[in-house]
Parts: C-alpha cells; sequence; structure tokens
C-alpha cells in the first residue's frame, strides 16, 4: 500500500518492508500450535536428531580438517569419535576423582558446619529477648495462635485430661463391632529382572538417547553431502542460490556461536579455578570445570556451577569471610563475561536480540526439558535464518532477529506521531554526528515528513496526527538550533506552507538550514497566503520566497499559489518551487519549471539550497559576538 501510494505521488519509495506473512492469522496460528505439539509429543525422537545436528557442526570441521589431509572419510570419522569418547572419559575421570576426594573430607566439613550453627545460636542467646530471630520465632508462634483461634480449631486433648465414657455394663450391653481388616495378597515378581528393571530402567532413557546421538552424528558425517543435497531438493530445489545462502549462513552462524561460546566457557571456567585455588576452597579443579561445562546451559548453568563451591565455602570455613570471597569472585568474573569477553566476542555471531534468548530459552525448556534448554539458541538461530531467507517466515526475523526493523525515518515519523519528539530528537542528533545538517534533512528528517504526507493521502493519518507530527518536528528542530540570531542585513527569505501543517513543517526543515547559514528567515503557515489573508503579508525586504509542498502529484494547487505569489510579490522577488522528495526523474519537476511561474523548481534540500546560491543568497558569515565591556 505504501509503494503504491508513493508510485502515484510520484515520491521517491522509502522501504518499510510488511512483516506480517502473506496467509491469514488463523492459518498461522494453526500451523504454529500443530508445529508445537509436533516438537512436544515426538520429543523422544527429535531431540537425539537436534543433538547429533549440533554436534555435527562441531565436528565437521575437524572432519574436514583431516580428510585434507587424505586420511580419508571413515576413518576421520571414526577418529574424531573416539577422540570425543576419550575426551568425555578423560573429564568424567577428573570429576570422579574430584568427587571422590571431596567424599573423603565431608567429615571435616560437617564439624565446621556444627561448629558455625552453634556459633550463630550463641551468638543469638547472648542477645536475650532482643534477638532478633528469637523475636521472629515468637511473632510467628504469636500468630499461628491467633489463627488456630480464629478458624476455631483447638490443639487436641492432652491425653488422660478427660475420661473416656463408661459403657454401661450389664448383659444387655452390645459388644463394640470391629472393623474388617483389608488383606493383600502381594504376588510381585521379587526376582533378578525385576530388580534390574526396576533400578536400571531410570538410567536407561539417557544411555539409549546418548547412542541414538551418537549413531545419528556418525552417519550425518558420513553422508554430509548426501543430506545437504537432499534438503535443498526437498525445501528449495527452484531456487538453489537462496536455498544455499540459507544454509551457509545458518551453519555459519551456529558454528561461530558454539566457537565463541567455547572460547568465553573457558575464560570464564579458568578464572574460576584458578581465584577458588587462591581463596583456600577444596577441589578448584572439579569447580572449574564445572563451571566451563556448566555455562553451556544459558541463565541456569552459572547459578548452578556457582552454588556448590559458595555452599563448600561456608563447610569449610569455620568463618564468614570466606563464603563472602567466593561470592565476590563469582560475581565480578560474571559481570566480566558478560560485560567485556561476550560482547567483544559474539558480535553479530548468533543475530538474536536478548529478549529472544530468553523467550526461546523458556519456550524450549517448556518442551523439551534441559535439552532444550542447552539447544534454545542454536534452534533459534536456524528459525531467524528462515526467516531472513524464506519472506513467507520473515516476521520471524522480525520478531527474533537483532537487526533494526524500522528505518530510521519511519523511527523518526512514528515517535512524533506518539507526541514523544524527545527520542525523534536523540535519534536525529546521533545521526547528525556523522552527517552534515543537509544529510540529516535530506536522510532523515524530510522523508519521516514524506511518510506522514503518503499517510494523509491514503486517509490513515487524522488532523490530530497531522498536528502532532509537525509541532513535534518544530520542538526539534528547536532543539537542534543554534541560538545566534542572523545578521540585520543578511538576505530574508520566506518559507511558505504550501496546503497544511506538514507542508509547514518542511517549510521549517528549510528555515532551520537557510537560519544555519546565517541567512533570515520566517516560516508562514498556508492560511497566510490565501486568496483573502495574502494582502496583509508584507513585502518589504523579501529577497525570495520558497514554496514547500509535499504533495507532488498536486502540481495544480502549487501552480495557483505560485501565480498569487507573483501576483502579491511582483516579478522582481524569485519564487522557488520545492516539490519535497518528488522523485526526480519523474515528469512531475519538468511539468512543474514549464506550467509554473516559478523561477526555479527543487526537489529536495540540497537542491534548494543550490538554487536559492544561484540567485546570490548563499552563506553568510554569522555575526561575530560583541565583546563584553570590563565592568569599573
Amino acid at each position: 500500500m505504501a509503494e503504491d501510494t508513493a508510485r502515484r505521488l510520484q515520491a521517491r519509495p522509502i522501504a518499510v518492508t510488511k512483516a506480517a506473512p502473506p496467509v491469514s492469522t488463523q492459518t498461522i496460528l494453526l500451523i504454529i500450535t500443530l508445529i508445537v505439539v509436533t516438537l512436544y509429543l515426538a520429543a523422544d525422537i527429535l531431540m537425539p536428531i537436534a543433538l547429533a545436528v549440533l554436534l555435527g557442526f562441531v565436528l565437521t570441521p575437524i572432519v574436514s580438517r583431516l580428510e585434507r589431509w587424505r586420511l580419508g572419510r571413515v576413518p576421520s570419522v571414526l577418529a574424531v569419535v573416539v577422540l570425543l569418547f576419550l575426551a568425555i572419559i578423560g573429564f568424567g575421570a577428573v570429576v570422579g576423582s574430584q568427587l571422590g576426594d571431596l567424599a573423603d573430607n565431608l567429615p571435616t566439613y560437617q564439624r565446621n558446619i556444627h561448629t558455625k550453627i552453634e556459633s550463630l545460636r550463641s551468638a543469638t542467646a547472648s542477645t536475650g529477648d532482643r534477638g532478633a530471630i528469637k523475636q521472629a520465632t515468637e511473632a510467628f508462634r504469636d500468630l499461628k495462635q491467633e489463627l488456630e483461634n480464629a478458624t476455631g480449631s483447638a490443639p487436641p486433648a492432652q491425653q488422660g485430661t478427660t475420661a473416656a465414657p463408661t459403657p454401661q455394663a450389664g448383659p444387655a450391653a452390645t459388644p463394640p463391632r470391629r472393623e474388617p481388616v483389608p488383606v493383600r495378597i502381594d504376588q510381585s515378581d521379587t526376582g533378578v529382572f525385576d530388580l534390574a528393571s526396576r533400578f536400571l530402567g531410570p538410567a536407561m532413557t539417557p544411555i539409549a538417547t546418548a547412542g541414538m546421538v551418537l549413531v545419528f552424528t556418525i552417519f550425518m558425517l558420513l553422508q554430509r553431502e548426501d543430506l545437504r543435497d537432499r534438503l535443498i531438493r526437498l525445501v528449495g530445489s527452484g531456487d538453489l542460490s537462496r536455498t544455499t545462502e540459507a544454509m551457509n549462513d545458518a551453519g555459519e552462524r551456529v558454528s561461530r556461536y558454539l566457537l565463541m561460546q567455547v572460547v568465553v566457557n573457558v575464560t570464564y571456567g579458568i578464572p574460576i579455578g584458578v581465584g577458588l585455588w587462591l581463596l583456600g576452597v577444596p577441589n578448584p579443579l572439579l569447580w572449574g570445570l564445572l563451571a566451563t561445562v556448566l555455562r553451556f546451559i544459558p541463565f541456569l548453568g552459572p547459578v548452578i556451577a556457582s552454588a556448590f563451591p559458595i555452599l563448600l565455602s561456608f563447610a569449610v570455613d569455620t568463618g564468614w569471610t570466606l563464603p563472602l570471597l567466593c561470592i565476590a569472585l563469582f560475581v565480578a568474573v560474571e559481570l566480566f563475561s558478560n560485560n567485556v569477553v561476550e560482547p567483544w566476542l559474539y558480535g553479530t555471531a548468533t543475530g538474536l536480540s536478548s529478549l529472544a534468548i530468553i523467550v526461546a530459552a523458556v519456550v524450549w525448556t517448556t518442551l523439551w526439558g534441559p535439552v532444550g534448554l542447552l539447544l534454545a539458541t542454536p534452534l533459534t538461530v536456524c528459525l531467524v535464518v528462515l526467516g531472513r531467507h524464506v519472506p513467507q517466515l520473515h516476521f520471524l526475523e522480525v520478531m527474533l532477529g537483532d537487526r533494526p526493523v524500522l528505518p530510521d525515518e519511519a523511527k523518526v515519523y512514528q515517535r512524533l506521531l506518539a507526541r514523544d519528539p524527545t527520542e525523534a530528537t536523540e535519534l536525529a542528533e546521533e545521526r547528525l554526528g556523522a552527517c552534515s545538517p543537509v544529510e540529516l534533512a535530506d536522510g532523515l528528517l524530510l522523508p519521516a515528513l514524506s511518510l506522514a504526507e503518503q499517510d494523509r493521502q491514503r486517509g490513515t493519518l487524522n488532523p490530530d496526527g497531522r498536528q502532532a507530527v509537525a509541532e513535534g518536528m518544530a520542538s526539534l528542530l528547536d532543539e537542534l538550533s543554534d541560538s545566534v540570531s542572523p545578521a540585520a542585513d543578511a538576505p530574508h527569505v520566506l518559507c511558505v506552507g504550501a496546503r497544511n501543517n506538514l507542508d509547514e513543517a518542511a517549510a521549517g526543515l528549510l528555515a532551520y538550514l537557510l537560519t544555519g547559514r546565517g541567512i533570515r528567515t520566517d516560516v508562514v503557515p498556508c492560511e497566510k497566503v490565501s486568496s483573502r489573508t495574502i494582502a496583509s503579508l508584507g513585502t518589504a525586504g523579501v529577497d525570495a520566497v520558497v514554496l514547500s509542498s509535499l504533495n507532488p502529484s498536486a502540481l495544480g494547487h502549487s501552480r495557483r499559489l505560485v501565480r498569487r505569489l507573483r501576483l502579491h510579490f511582483g516579478p522582481h522577488v524569485p519564487i522557488l518551487l520545492c516539490l519535497w522528495s518528488a522523485h526526480p526523474e519523474a515528469e512531475v519537476p519538468e511539468r512543474a519549471s514549464a506550467e509554473t511561474d516559478a523561477n526555479l523548481v527543487a526537489t529536495g534540500m540540497a537542491g534548494a539550497l543550490a538554487e536559492l546560491e544561484e540567485l546570490d543568497i548563499g552563506v553568510v558569515a554569522a555575526p561575530a559576538a560583541e565583546p563584553t565591556s570590563p565592568q569599573p
């Protein structure tokens, strides 16, 4: 719709691409629901495949390097798998030895914990009735008693305080009825197979999953080219260029993310291990390795890795200095890793926004548990790549990606429309730091006004919205303007709005540029140049008149205004007609030059300033500040 309006207005198109899919919302919701249900119900099958794909991304570069050394495909894959097993076994051996050493020292740690509890208890008892813990305990006890009294529940009667009713004696007394006792015959098998299934059953599930992951990984490494060709044939054989680009993009992003994650985890685990060793916490190698491995799990991994050594420090030291130092160590290393190492290494490695990473972690953990938390970022990266290369899934990149979804001119227009000129001013000041004021006007502010004019032409911008945009633009220009006023003898230019307050805002933008060049300007609204009120407009001292119009197709209205201005100011005052945002190659600027009484025609701020320079209205030196006379 926006492109059609720009084409009809013969204006420069401003790219604000649609993010909504071409199908209906109900269809998209149905497809998403089916995908989520499938992921949840088929988790036992899909999780091993996803883990195998992730391992394939990690191991493929190593296999390719061995193949370049002429080792062969099968020996290379087997060598990589054997090395992976050796690394896992070595890691398990180190962790097991460290855990054994930790178990041997548990009695000593238990005595330290008892000593610390006794010291805390004695410190509490020494404060008497003023102890905080004692006061809190008594307060909770009183509150519990009041709640029991309010609900009418009394404590059970003490044994022996109330005499039981004496049954009537005599032959007519009926003996009490006894309730039958249920009897259940247990014929369950307690053989070897039953015990094995009872105790080994829970452990067989992760072992079976690991075996499936291993088998899938080996076959993916052996037949990766064949799998790639089949995927291309299935997904996009009709567009090999786009499909290949999407696959390369996904593979590069996931591989870079995994590599950077390994580097970040190592730079996190080594300082933790060394710091705990310097502090005297037992088994620092174990905690450093766990910190390195557990940090692969987003959000929860660092918390779990820090909990064990901090709790151990409470048991090791009889005082409170060591636990506080451990907490400070983890906080310092975590802050350094999050704010220095990760931004430096990651950059745009994943292409995900911070909010998308959090949402992805929650969603995938809900679907697949801890494995989903581990795979959350790589899987979401693949979704973003699909949204970037498949037009029907572009909304995925908009929701999950980290690239700006709106051009800067659309952001400025939206902020002005929301009556928030402060943020629009911040965007303009940020752009102004890298370009000149003329480039700022032509590249940011004028396109924002053109978007507003296109919305007005479509009937989606009401008068209140136009007023908000115009007032916001005026406030923005006031913030950007310097306080130096032009000289009294500087040229005087009238900037006239053609039809509405949006044209007046464009005229104010040109006045801002002219004032910065030392030229006196006045912004004239369209109401003052009507046939009834133009007579009150002064003509003395006017060197040029600039008529601003954001609607290039309204050439008839511009022609009438130029004729009216010509009759009022006479032939000696040049008139510049500015058809802002009109395409320079369109026919409207040529028609305006031929069909109107304007001396010159421009389509942009830079062109308007150049045309005024031809009329000897250019840059004027700013007046020097008057020297301050010394105080007597």
